[in-house]
């Protein structure tokens, strides 16, 4: 099973492979790889939306933000001069390769994109201009861009790879002409067009006929192996081919900092934008549409409320007193029950007591569940 710190020492292992090949700093790619998830919230970009949504009266929660926020402030380990936090006490080459985005939000070269995706808060402005002393504004060092495409390696081919294991893609699938133009405008609808229908038809055309792509799965040893084998060489071929294009540009010397600009061809690219888009069609898209997700949605708000007092919040999206998810829609708290049009109770889980009012129930279940935890969530973003 996978989880957020096996994610990442994924990451960190292309990382520093592909930070040795081309002359960067292991150590600081390492590191960058390493912390590139830590001010990421519970539940994926679900949880990120719902914290932005009820952070925005003060700015907004994103994640790669409050990242930086971790390392430089929020981790107890150094105190500064007048006991100001310190937090980790990083070198600059660290923190500026774990800034994804350097800029921050609306200030980046992309105004539109700037908006959503950014690494510093204005309040953290005074340690961002100290990090980015000397370099070029709104670009990233090399061992940021080698950080980022490692992540979008690790995800893209571990994505794919969990999927076939839990059977929620059948490789076979992929060599129907049906299901492959499926997961191309899956691909599309959910990244946009930064990449070319034909490109990513060509991409997909090209994974599958790899020869160590599997034509079926069944769950056995021998299958399980050879699906190992199918990512190890998903990895070594985007990596490869990268560090060929970039030494190509740029020549032999070692590349760090800012001596050069990782140069990713633009069929690696559709490769890792497709794989992705098979995730995204088998396992992501039909998530959303999950009881679960609309649970992960609405915890968020319930679990950070500063009110001591268990039930549901005026405002809570399962308090049938404020309305509640209309009529016919799924439940928060029943995972398979619908909400009645005639009454705000659902068909209750199983060991409800008769009668029960199950939204209610299910806030006050929540409640309960994330009391403990709630001193910890309020310091996330303060």
């Amino acid at each position: 099973m996978r989880t957020r710190l096996t994610h990442s020492l994924e990451v960190a292992q292309v990382g520093r492979e592909l930070g040795k090949e081309l002359g960067a700093d292991p150590d600081v790619v390492d590191a960058a790889c390493l912390s590139h998830d830590l001010g990421h919230p519970p539940f994926g970009h679900n949880g990120e939306r719902a914290l932005d949504a009820a952070a925005a009266s003060i700015g907004g929660f994103e994640g790669n933000a409050q990242t930086l926020r971790v390392v430089t402030r929020l981790e107890p380990k150094v105190i500064g001069a007048g006991g100001i936090p310190a937090g980790l006490n990083l070198t600059r080459a660290t923190l500026d390769a774990i800034c994804k985005y350097p800029w921050v939000k609306s200030g980046g070269p992309d105004l539109a994109k700037s908006t959503r995706k950014y690494s510093v808060y204005p309040d953290d402005a005074p340690v961002f201009a100290w990090m980015r002393q000397g370099t070029p504004a709104g670009r990233r060092c090399l061992e940021a861009q080698i950080m980022d495409l490692s992540d979008d390696i690790a995800y893209s081919v571990h994505d794919v790879e969990d999927a076939v294991a839990t059977r929620k893609l059948d490789p076979a699938d992929l060599f129907d002409d049906a299901h492959c133009s499926a997961v191309v405008a899956s691909t599309l609808d959910w990244y946009g067009p930064s990449v070319a229908r034909s490109d990513l038809e060509e991409a997909l055309e090209r994974i599958v006929s790899m020869p160590v792509w599997l034509r079926s799965f069944d769950g056995s040893y021998a299958s399980l192996a050879h699906l190992k084998d199918a990512t190890s060489e998903l990895i070594g071929r985007f990596c490869s081919a990268t560090v060929a294009a970039t030494r190509e540009t740029f020549g032999h010397e070692p590349l760090g900092r800012y001596r050069a600009d990782l140069v990713v061809p633009r069929e690696v690219r559709a490769e890792i934008q497709i794989l992705k888009g098979m995730a995204v069609h088998y396992v992501m898209s039909p998530r959303e549409t999950e009881p679960v997700y609309y649970q992960q949605r609405t915890l968020w708000p319930i679990s950070s409320t500063r009110s001591t007092r268990p039930g549901p919040t005026p405002w809570s999206p399962c308090s049938p007193r404020s309305g509640g998810p209309p009529p016919t829609t799924l439940c928060a708290c029943a995972r398979s029950s619908t909400r009645s049009p005639r009454s705000p109770t659902c068909r209750p889980p199983r060991g409800t007591p008769a009668g029960a009012a199950c939204c209610l129930r299910s806030c006050e279940h929540d409640w309960t569940q994330t009391r403990a935890g709630i001193g910890r969530l309020r310091s996330w973003r303060v």
